[in-house]
C-alpha cells in the first residue's frame, strides 16, 4: 500500500483516502514524530521544525481524526502569524476531511460580519491571526469553553512580529482541559516562558535542523513580463542538454494551459492538479519517473508527496503564495548528491511579493539574464558536435556507411552534410524561432513618484531637484530618476524605501515652502498625468533621466548568460 507509512502512524482509512487524493506518499520527519503522540491525546507538545517540513499535516491530521464533527462548538484553535498562512492552513485542513468538517479562517482585513455569521452557525476549527482572534474573544463572539486543542504555528515568527502578548492573553481564555501544541523553528526565551506558564506534561519533539534549501540547489531568478514567461521557459528547456524538471503554477487552469502550449511546441509535458484522478495521477508519475516525459507541470497541492531525486530543475512559473511553498518547491532538486537549479520568473507585479519571499527564506537568489536566440542556437550546435563525436568514438555508424558513400559520390561533402543536418534538425538552428524578450528591471516598480512644490517659477530645474534630494535626503543621485519640472511644482521618482523619510525631511524645510501646504507628497495618478502637454504627449525636452542602467553585476562580473555558459556543464 502506497500510504502504508502513514497508516503505521495510526491514521484511519478515511484520512488515508484523503491523503491519497492529495498525492501524499510518505510522511515527513516532523509528521512521523508528531502524529502518533498527538493521537494519544495525553501530552502537550513542543515541536521544533523548520518552515517547509509539513507541520500543517503534522498537527492537522490528528486533530481531524479526534474531533467530533459538526458539534457546533470550537474544538480546535490554530494561531498563525499572518493571514496568508492562516488561509493556507485553513484550506489544507479542510482538504483532509471534506463534507462534515467546519473550518473557518479568522483574520484582520476580512469582513467582520461574515466571520460573525460563521461563528454563530457553529464551527469545529478556527484558524486565525492573534489580533483578530483576540478581538473576537474580547467581544464575546468567540467561545473557547469547549476547546480541546490549541495550536501555535510558527510561534517564533509571532514573537518576531510582536504578537506574543496577544498570544499570552489568548491562552488565558482557554479552559484547563485542553492540549497545547507549540510549533516553532527556534525556541527563544519568551516562547519558552510561555510554554512554562501554560503547558503541562510537555513532550519535546525535534527534527534535526538542516539548511532551508539544499546546498546543491542553485537559486536564480529572471525578470520577465507575464506575457513572456512561456518563451522564457522554453529557452531554459532548450538550452539544457537533459532538462528534467517540475514547473509550478498556481492554478489548475494555468497548469492545463501551459501543458497544452508545451505539447503544441513538441515538448514531452504532463500536468498534475486537483482535478486529476488518482489512477491518472499514478500513470502520469510513472511516465515522469521513467523519463517518458521530462516536464511535469503541477500545482503546489498536487505535487505534495512526490519523491523524485534526480531532477535537474524546479521552475517557479508563478510565484508561490508563501515562503513555505517556495521551500517545498525548490527542495525537490539538488537531492541525492545531484546538482539542481531552482528558477523563478518574476514579473513587475510580483516584485514586492518576491522581495518579501527573499527575506523570509534567507537564501541567496541571484539575478540572471535570459539566454538569447543566438545563445540557444550556439548551444545546440555544440550539442550536435558533441553527439557526433560520441558516435564516431563509439563507432556506431556502420549501418550508414553505404548510403554515406552514395551521397558523397553525388554531392560535395559540405553540401551532403548540410542537407543531412537540415533533414535531421529542420528549423532548430534558426534564431528567428526565438522571439525577442524585452529586458525589464522589476525593481523600477519598487519606486515612488514624489510631487514636490518647487518649480521653474522658484528657480528650480531638474538638476537642482536632483541635488536637493541628494543633499537633504541622502538619496544617491543615480537612484533619482525621471525628474520633471513644471512652473509651480516638480516630479521625481525615487526608491520606494526612501520615500517616507524623504517626504518627512523635505516637509521640515519650512524655508523652501511656498505656503502652508506640505512641500512634498506622493504624487496621485491625476498629478502624474499633469506632466503631459494638452495633446497627451510627454515633453521630453525638459526631462531629466539617468542613462541606461548597468547590467547586473555579481562578484565583479556581468551575469550575462551568454558569457557564463559552459556547454559541458550548464550553469546559470
Amino acid at each position: 500500500m502506497i500510504l502504508e507509512a502513514f497508516k503505521e502512524l495510526g491514521l484511519s482509512d478515511r484520512t488515508l483516502d484523503a491523503l491519497a487524493a492529495k498525492g501524499f506518499e510518505t510522511p515527513s520527519p516532523i509528521q512521523r514524530l508528531t502524529i502518533p503522540v498527538m493521537l494519544q491525546n495525553r501530552n502537550d507538545i513542543i515541536a521544533q521544525a523548520q518552515t517547509g517540513t509539513g507541520k500543517t499535516a503534522a498537527f492537522g491530521l490528528p486533530i481531524v481524526e479526534l474531533l467530533e464533527p459538526r458539534a457546533k462548538q470550537v474544538q480546535a484553535l490554530i494561531l498563525a502569524p499572518t493571514r496568508e498562512l492562516a488561509i493556507q492552513v485553513n484550506d489544507e485542513i479542510q482538504s483532509f476531511r471534506k463534507g462534515d468538517l467546519r473550518v473557518t479562517p479568522i483574520y484582520g482585513g476580512a469582513a467582520m460580519n461574515e466571520q460573525l455569521r460563521r461563528l454563530r452557525a457553529g464551527v469545529d476549527i478556527v484558524v486565525g491571526t492573534p489580533g483578530r482572534i483576540l478581538d473576537h474573544l474580547r467581544r464575546g463572539t468567540l467561545d473557547l469553553s469547549s476547546l480541546r486543542w490549541l495550536v501555535l504555528d510558527e510561534a517564533d515568527e509571532m514573537l518576531n512580529m510582536g504578537f506574543i502578548d496577544d498570544v499570552d492573553e489568548i491562552l488565558s481564555y482557554a479552559p484547563d482541559e485542553r492540549r497545547i501544541f507549540l510549533f516553532s523553528a527556534t525556541m527563544p526565551d519568551r516562547i519558552a516562558g510561555l510554554s512554562r506558564k501554560y503547558m503541562r506534561d510537555i513532550e519535546v519533539l525535534r527534527v534535526e535542523n538542516k539548511q532551508v534549501t539544499a546546498d546543491l540547489t542553485d537559486q536564480i531568478y529572471f525578470e520577465v513580463r507575464e506575457s513572456d514567461k512561456f518563451d522564457a521557459l522554453t529557452r531554459i528547456i532548450d538550452v539544457e542538454n537533459d532538462f528534467y524538471g517540475i514547473v509550478f503554477c498556481r492554478t489548475k487552469v494555468a497548469v492545463d494551459q501551459l501543458v497544452n502550449n508545451l505539447l503544441e511546441r513538441g515538448y514531452a509535458a504532463e500536468g498534475l492538479h486537483g482535478d486529476v484522478s488518482q489512477s491518472q495521477r499514478e500513470k502520469i508519475l510513472r511516465k515522469f519517473k521513467k523519463r517518458h516525459s521530462n516536464i511535469l507541470v503541477a500545482t503546489d497541492v498536487a505535487a505534495r508527496g512526490i519523491d523524485v531525486s534526480n531532477l535537474t530543475h524546479v521552475i517557479n512559473y508563478s510565484l508561490p503564495q508563501d515562503p513555505e511553498s517556495y521551500v517545498h518547491r525548490i527542495g525537490r532538486t539538488g537531492r541525492a548528491g545531484n546538482e539542481g537549479t531552482a528558477i523563478t520568473f518574476i514579473s513587475p507585479a510580483e516584485n514586492r511579493q518576491f522581495m518579501f519571499l527573499q527575506r523570509q527564506v534567507k537564501a541567496e537568489i541571484r539575478k540572471e539574464t535570459l539566454p538569447t536566440g543566438h545563445d540557444i542556437v550556439e548551444m545546440k550546435k555544440l550539442k550536435i558536435k558533441d553527439e557526433l563525436a560520441e558516435i564516431v568514438e563509439n563507432e556506431t555508424y556502420a549501418d550508414y556507411d553505404e548510403i554515406a558513400r552514395e551521397l558523397l559520390a553525388e554531392l560535395d561533402p559540405e553540401v551532403a552534410l548540410a542537407a543531412l543536418m537540415r533533414l535531421a534538425f529542420k528549423n532548430e538552428l534558426d534564431e528567428s524561432n526565438y522571439p525577442e524578450i524585452r529586458r525589464i528591471d522589476v525593481n523600477r516598480r519598487g519606486t515612488s513618484r514624489l510631487f514636490i512644490g518647487l518649480g521653474k517659477s522658484s528657480g528650480y530645474r531638474p538638476k537642482l531637484i536632483v541635488e536637493l534630494l541628494a543633499r537633504e535626503c541622502g538619496i544617491p543621485q543615480q537612484k533619482i530618476d525621471d525628474v520633471k519640472c513644471m512652473d509651480d511644482f516638480s516630479f521625481a521618482t525615487i526608491p520606494f524605501q526612501d520615500a517616507e523619510a524623504a517626504m518627512k525631511k523635505l516637509n521640515s524645510l519650512r524655508e523652501l515652502a511656498q505656503d502652508d501646504r506640505p512641500l512634498a507628497k506622493l504624487a496621485k495618478e491625476s498629478e502624474k498625468q499633469s506632466d503631459r502637454n494638452p495633446n497627451g504627449v510627454r515633453d521630453s525636452g525638459r526631462n531629466y533621466r539617468r542613462g541606461p542602467r548597468d547590467s547586473y553585476q555579481r562578484r565583479g562580473g556581468s551575469q550575462d548568460y551568454s558569457k557564463r555558459r559552459d556547454h559541458t556543464r550548464r550553469k546559470y
